[in-house]
């Protein structure tokens, strides 16, 4: 697993629940190191040590941590950078759940050795979409769960979300997006750069 997803994790625990409860984590997990490099590569079965242990030390299913780490990193500032990418997908919330199925390609530009579940976006009305999420690990359809239902407040947009599964245990998850009103509320304000200050 890329090191730029472990250190999600890690990040996601440290900056919601303290430096000590990621020691907790990591000594739970029978880690050797208590921070992961972001540009290496770990073996899969360190990712899943480190969500299994997060998932004990939190006292949290591990959907709910999955789907808490979507929303961390979209929502805390100490990530803003990837929040202004997904954002860069279009003005409306629609418009970026189109732009989804471009996101593995574009974190390849950034990142050539980052490897995200594949997206296709299926559109079944004007209101009512599928987002497919196919990758070999299970999991990302819940941490997409958290990203959208974040950007959806940003955009201002009122949403259902419902997680499923498409073939169990092979990888492929589904969020059913339904869109209740595209400007539900004031979305947040965006700017192409980072803030000043």
């Amino acid at each position: 697993m890329h090191g730029l997803i472990n250190r999600a994790i890690q990040s996601f625990v440290c900056d919601t629940y303290g430096r000590a409860r990621w020691r907790d984590v990591t000594r739970k997990a029978d880690l050797e190191f208590t921070e992961f490099e972001a540009m290496l590569q770990y073996d899969d079965a360190l990712t899943e040590a480190v969500l299994t242990a997060s998932e004990q030390v939190l006292g949290v299913p591990r959907e709910t941590v999955l789907e808490d780490i979507g929303t961390y990193l979209v929502s805390h500032p100490n990530v803003e950078a990837l929040r202004r990418l997904l954002r860069f997908g279009g003005e409306t919330f629609v418009e970026f759940l189109h732009s989804l199925d471009e996101l593995p390609d574009r974190a390849r530009l950034a990142v050539d050795d980052l490897h995200l579940p594949q997206m296709e976006l299926q559109e079944h009305s004007y209101s009512c979409f599928s987002l497919v999420c196919t990758y070999p690990k299970p999991g990302f359809g819940h941490v997409m769960m958290g990203v959208l239902r974040t950007l959806a407040d940003d955009y201002g947009a009122l949403v259902f979300l419902e997680y499923r599964e498409q073939n169990p245990g092979r990888g492929a998850e589904i969020v059913d997006v339904t869109l209740f009103e595209s400007a539900f509320a004031e979305g947040r304000s965006f700017e192409l750069g980072p803030a000043a200050g």
